[in-house]
């Protein structure tokens, strides 16, 4: 018995996996890379960071996940988006993940509920 001969292919198509490979490297688990210089401003907490935080501590509570999960989710998100998302960003995303994935919510009933608040903030903006 003799391996199959495997031919490296572009995923997805679009990009090359050299590119692919960048999106998804995952930060804190290859070690010795240099900390980004990070620019600390005092800013007060907006509301929907608060909201955020109360939520993931209540799914928390609730055995939903814990913060090793949050971290590692995070830390999975990739390069990309680890460093183009916000602190509290990087939060939700990662918190309607876990939640879909562990089947807790119907991806189109949160579709549906991030439609029915985008929409409720474009109102209340006019």
């Amino acid at each position: 018995m003799t391996p199959a001969v495997h031919d490296v292919q572009d995923s997805p198509n679009s990009i090359t996996n050299a590119q692919y490979d960048i999106l998804r490297h995952v930060l804190h688990d290859v070690g010795g890379q240099p900390a980004l210089p990070v620019e600390y401003k005092e800013k007060p907490e907006e509301d929907w960071e608060m909201n955020t935080y109360l939520t993931c501590e209540c799914l928390a509570w609730r055995g939903s996940w814990n913060s090793e999960m949050r971290r590692r989710a995070e830390v999975d998100l990739g390069e990309t988006q680890y460093f183009g998302l916000p602190y509290y960003a990087r939060w939700i995303t990662v918190a309607a993940k876990v939640m879909v994935d562990k089947g807790l919510i119907p991806l189109d009933e949160l579709s549906d509920k991030i439609d029915e608040v985008r929409a409720r903030l474009q109102e209340a903006r006019k």
